[in-house]
């Protein structure tokens, strides 16, 4: 691990955090039932209306362009429901268990760039089976970012704030290449220990079909269906997803690239047990405070310890697991990182501009 390490645990202890929080997991799976099948149809009832009202609000700007404000907010408030607390959630198969025909991880698809076949394979795979791990786990940074000093330094490197930027603009798009961008589709020659589970002609006609399917959306049929005024739906269409992609982009940042997130190397983490990779995704992550708004707001992600714990359990149950989990985490020595949003995000930036220098 890099220089904020604490002393690995011996393997009693690890197997003692294993046991805890698997007993832990297994009492909360067995709450499972109609909360949460009506907390989900509740969030996709109030997901929906702010969408038709986004949608409504942008054809009063017939009356007046000052309509696009409250129309882009609410259409924006919809598109980060739909990617946060709805999209993510059950392509975890968080909701699985339902058995909803199409609330379900295997059928949903997401109002984002981003396949989400592609998305489960780089995400739900590798980041979260290889959290933080140097070489393995290909979100740490996305492979533009030097976040670590275990990454040797390149040019680059030096105007990284202003790729983050970038990337936080059009984040939606970056992740819906991400797979691609490892794969070297499009472009290069793929490095000889890449292996992909689907054929580069796969990925290609997904991301395309994925791609045109959103653009046409948002910028030609909405529009043209809204003619009379079709440009303010255009921009507020431009504005809103915007507005999503920056949220989105901050929101995984302050989980996962805080200044106290910890990285780890390949041979720390051969044969790894539970316990160690519970060990690794408390020390690997982290939360931040607020209330009940912005945790939904954040898809629960603001429990990102409770979420690479529990990756597979319904999120809105993380707030009040984390009491529990912290306790755990605390008898065993491990730290719990934890602050309000304004400082977990500043600490971001920090560690951005940090590792830009050599």
């Amino acid at each position: 691990m890099n220089n904020l390490q604490n002393p690995q645990p011996e393997a009693m202890q690890l197997d003692s955090l294993a046991l805890e929080l698997d007993q832990l997991l297994l009492k909360e799976k067995a709450r499972l039932g109609q909360a949460d099948a009506r907390y989900l149809q509740q969030l996709i009832f109030w997901q929906r209306c702010a969408a038709l009202c986004g949608r409504l609000g942008m054809l009063l700007c017939w009356f007046s362009w000052w309509w696009l404000v409250p129309a882009v907010l609410l259409l924006a408030l919809a598109k980060i429901l739909d990617n946060m607390e709805i999209g993510h959630n059950v392509l975890h198969g968080q909701y699985d268990f339902l058995r909803h025909p199409r609330l379900n991880s295997q059928q949903y698809e997401w109002d984002i760039a981003c396949d989400a076949k592609s998305w489960q394979r780089t995400h739900n795979f590798e980041h979260h089976t290889y959290t933080n791990i140097i070489g393995l786990d290909r979100d740490y940074g996305y492979g533009l970012l030097r976040l670590s000093a275990d990454l040797r330094w390149r040019l680059q490197n030096s105007w990284q704030f202003l790729t983050y930027l970038t990337l936080s603009t059009f984040f939606q798009w970056g992740i819906a290449y991400h797979e691609l961008a490892a794969q070297r589709v499009f472009f290069g020659r793929k490095k000889a220990e890449r292996h992909s589970q689907v054929s580069d002609q796969q990925l290609k006609s997904a991301f395309l079909t994925k791609a045109r399917r959103q653009l046409l959306k948002d910028y030609l049929i909405y529009p043209l269906l809204c003619w009379p005024v079709a440009l303010p739906v255009l921009l507020g269409n431009l504005a809103a997803n915007l507005l999503r992609n920056w949220w989105t982009a901050t929101v995984i940042f302050c989980g996962h690239f805080t200044g106290q997130a910890q990285v780890f190397q390949p041979a720390d983490c051969i044969d790894e047990s539970r316990g160690h990779w519970y060990y690794r995704q408390i020390l690997g992550s982290s939360n931040f405070t607020g209330p009940r708004w912005l945790h939904i707001l954040t898809g629960h992600l603001s429990c990102q310890i409770e979420h690479h714990l529990f990756p597979d359990l319904p999120a809105w149950r993380y707030p009040a697991l984390c009491n529990e989990v912290r306790a755990i985490a605390e008898r065993h020595g491990i730290p719990y990182n934890s602050g309000s949003f304004g400082r977990q995000y500043l600490s971001v930036l920090q560690r951005i501009l940090r590792y830009s220098r050599p």
